[in-house]
């Protein structure tokens, strides 16, 4: 799991998350520029940094760099939320405290995915303390071989 992203990172990866296509460290900086004073090389700079560190790729276009997301933000999300769970020492309590915390509208998306996995088509995968078992017609496990 990567480190979260630092705040310029976070507003450099929100315009190239949103607008979903190529973008330039030109591009990025004129929209920066609505909301702050920042300098050409400091974006520059910052999305170098996002394409070490595996953010964004990168390809030639003339003499610049037009940078894409290597995943979405909803993956880096998930990730942080999993980063943070796996850090606890009581899962189970850091789940329900989170889910405590939650609007009305984060439990019904929270509903809505769970749905979603739950599918017949898209089963969740097993625990890892039954991966790899072979399962009997009746349910049991069958004997290993």
């Amino acid at each position: 799991m990567p480190r979260p992203l630092g705040e310029l990172e976070d507003a450099v990866m929100t315009r190239v998350w949103q607008w979903n296509r190529p973008v330039t460290v030109r591009e990025v900086l004129e929209d920066l520029q609505q909301e702050r004073s920042i300098a050409y090389t400091t974006v520059m700079t910052v999305m170098d940094n996002l394409h070490q560190k595996g953010w964004v790729r990168r390809e030639v276009d003339g003499r610049a760099y037009r940078y894409t997301a290597v995943s979405t933000r909803a993956a880096y999300s998930a990730a942080l939320m999993n980063e943070a769970w796996a850090q606890s020492d009581n899962p189970a309590a850091a789940l329900v405290a989170f889910f405590g915390m939650m609007s009305q509208d984060q439990r019904e998306a929270l509903n809505d995915a769970i749905r979603l996995v739950q599918r017949d088509d898209n089963p969740l995968p097993a625990p890892p303390e039954e991966a790899g078992r072979d399962k009997g017609a009746d349910g049991s496990e069958a004997q290993e071989r």
